[in-house]
């Protein structure tokens, strides 16, 4: 299996689709203005207000981890806390940036169904403690489609977004797959987001056909109020910001962004409907989005990876995590099903 073989270790592994690709190249014709001045920002940003279908103030960061951890710090004072899932990315992958960009905001976690935050866990966890020694709820942030490949329905948000009103909690999403969300609910953005009750949307496209870049929504335009030198001082204003802005132009316009979240979503499927009757593997969790979370046994595992197959293993023992992309070939699914046939059977 050669290093270029399609991948099922991230979504993150794909390549840059050819509509951002274009549009990037487009983009590099001539001189335009610098630090999001340029024509290609604003015509990125006017996309995703027409879109989500309203105003809402828009800015680039290169990467996720950025995206989170300033849109939070945006939210609460560094005495503050954020409610979030026990799996979430914001606790588990981000290096404590989110507790860094805030100076000091502490994560609270949460217990989940299927990786999903409960309007019941969210109130439990604000509730506990309200004396000042403690530091003071203020912000819960969702993750769409979740850790575990699940998706909140728009009921479950209003329900969370609710909770949120009553006890004076701001709402983010992490949407580094909100078009994976979007493709398998087949519901309008902002059905999903603004109309629900969420403040702020991180919008992820790196994992959806983009080299860079995710974009930050606020659809509560007050808690905008001087992001810009937010993501300045955080290093994340880029001096060329057309090469961020540019790509999401290419990837909106034509809806191809809901094009290949739906091309994912259905490999994902497929993977599941291919190995669904294997004996020894079970479904660790409702494929939704564009992951599949397979229980197999040990020495599969061993053997799919002398292979030359990759992919996570950080859910338990026997929990393999597969991700699809924007550009997984159908035929390479086959082949991975039939390699995790072959495992299960001579393991």
């Amino acid at each position: 299996m050669s290093e270029s073989s399609q991948q099922f270790a991230s979504d993150n592994y794909a390549g840059i689709c050819p509509e951002a690709w274009a549009a990037m190249a487009e983009a590099n014709q001539g001189h335009d203005r610098a630090y999001g001045d340029d024509q290609w920002t604003a015509r990125a940003a006017d996309h995703f207000r027409e879109l989500f279908e309203t105003d809402c103030e828009v800015f680039f960061a290169f990467n996720g981890t950025a995206a989170n951890s300033l849109a939070l710090a945006a939210l609460c004072q560094s005495y503050h806390s954020v409610i979030c899932s026990e799996t979430a990315h914001v606790e588990t992958d981000e290096c404590g940036a989110p507790e860094f960009f805030s100076n000091g905001s502490k994560l609270l976690l949460a217990p989940t169904e299927n990786g999903k935050l409960t309007a019941s866990a969210i109130r439990e966890i604000a509730l506990k403690r309200q004396d000042i020694h403690y530091p003071k709820p203020r912000v819960v942030t969702l993750t769409q489609a979740t850790e575990v490949g699940t998706v909140y329905r728009p009921a479950e948000v209003r329900a969370i977004s609710a909770t949120c009103r009553e006890l004076g909690l701001n709402l983010h999403m992490d949407g580094a797959r909100f078009s994976n969300a979007c493709a398998f609910l087949d519901c309008a953005p902002a059905d999903l987001t603004w109309k629900a009750g969420v403040d702020v949307l991180c919008f992820g496209g790196t994992k959806n056909g983009m080299a860079v870049g995710e974009a930050i929504l606020f659809f509560n335009k007050a808690l905008a109020e001087d992001f810009d030198y937010r993501c300045k001082q955080a290093g994340q204003l880029a001096s060329k910001m057309r090469y961020l802005s540019a790509p999401w132009v290419g990837l909106l316009q034509g809806d191809a962004w809901l094009k290949y979240a739906r091309h994912a979503n259905q490999c994902a499927r497929l993977l599941v409907e291919l190995v669904r009757d294997v004996p020894g593997v079970s479904l660790m969790f409702p494929v939704e989005a564009n992951g599949v979370f397979l229980q197999l046994s040990e020495t599969a595992i061993v053997a799919l990876r002398a292979k030359g197959w990759r992919f996570y293993t950080f859910i338990g023992a026997g929990g393999a995590r597969f991700m699809c992309s924007w550009d997984t070939e159908e035929e390479r699914v086959r082949e991975l099903a039939a390699d995790i046939r072959l495992a299960m059977a001579t393991g």
